[in-house]
């Protein structure tokens, strides 16, 4: 299949309110419509993971991310041009996403993809997706598509063909909490 046949097939599931499984920038992730609450629930349900741990978002670019987060600061702008491998922010006033998406104190964790497959997926949907990585909660991320619990396969709505029969390590994006008093925190390197 070609990759914009892949793309087009997936972002039809996305609007619909369905949940996919496609390659990141990191490790293969569980995605739906990060504005769709009902969507949002049906990946904390698959992963088994208890809806009081966020999950992260992926965008094609800073346009898209500031519709998202109410007021990005100046340090993450700066972190976003510097950063050579892929880095999610956690950022406070997190706006215009499904509720079950925010954490408790307003923040979102949210990462603007650079890799060309979820890159023009996160384009042509127009809206923020889901990227949280694809396994059950507890067990170790799924670097290839190959090392995917079927129990996941067998609950998403379509699953990407793009990258599936890639076997290359891959490892999840590190992680900085910004706050807008510009505190910073590093959660994950």
């Amino acid at each position: 299949m070609k990759q914009e046949d892949d793309i087009r097939q997936a972002v039809e599931v996305l609007r619909k309110g369905g949940v996919i499984l496609y390659p990141t920038d990191t490790v293969w992730g569980i995605g739906c419509d990060a504005t769709n609450a009902e969507a949002v629930k049906r990946v904390y349900q698959i992963k088994q993971r208890d809806d009081s741990k966020a999950l992260i978002c992926l965008v094609d670019s800073d346009a898209r991310l500031q519709r998202y987060v109410r007021n990005v600061p100046d340090v993450a702008w700066q972190l976003i041009d510097c950063a050579d491998t892929p880095t999610t922010l956690i950022l406070d006033g997190a706006v215009n996403l499904a509720p079950n998406l925010i954490a408790d104190d307003g923040s979102i964790g949210i990462r603007i993809t650079k890799e060309t497959f979820s890159r023009e997926l996160c384009f042509r949907f127009q809206k923020a997706l889901v990227s949280t990585s694809a396994n059950i909660s507890g067990e170790p991320a799924a670097q290839n598509y190959r090392d995917i619990d079927p129990r996941i396969v067998e609950q998403v709505d379509y699953v990407c063909w793009t990258r599936r029969q890639e076997h290359l390590p891959h490892r999840p994006s590190s992680i900085i909490k910004l706050r807008e008093n510009g505190e910073v925190e590093i959660i994950r390197k």
